[in-house]
């Protein structure tokens, strides 16, 4: 797992971690709820993903059954084993949080996908121009 990133969304902090052997991001299951839900604090966010995740389970939800966990840096600089949730199992997870920023979220994370596709783009063409 290559290094953790916190990105911004409507500069709120969300902690991801790109994953370079599957070549995709991983997000804070629970910095994404404190955003979507609007939660005041960690604690609220924290609490809500609980209550959700239990309630998926229960019915058999594939995403949150096949949920990771990933070591980040939680807010007291301690790291701490955190839901996440790759891009596929996000946009799943989305569609269960009644939120009026469920789409611009959608739009964020279409942006950080695009980013990263660019920056390894980049680095292949600058590999072969200096071979």
């Amino acid at each position: 797992m290559e290094g953790q990133i916190t990105k911004a969304f409507e500069s709120t902090s969300i902690r991801t971690a790109w994953n370079e052997e599957e070549e995709e991001w991983y997000f804070s299951v629970v910095d994404v709820v404190g955003v979507l839900t609007e939660s005041i604090d960690y604690q609220t966010a924290r609490n809500y993903w609980k209550v959700l995740k239990a309630r998926l389970k229960s019915e058999g939800f594939e995403p949150v059954t096949n949920c990771n966990q990933l070591k980040m840096k939680s807010a007291d600089g301690k790291m701490r084993l955190t839901d996440v949730a790759n891009t596929e199992q996000l946009l799943r997870i989305i569609q269960s949080v009644p939120s009026k920023k469920a789409e611009p979220f959608k739009m964020w994370l279409a942006q950080v996908g695009r980013e990263r596709i660019e920056n390894i783009a980049g680095n292949q063409k600058e590999t072969s121009e200096k071979n």
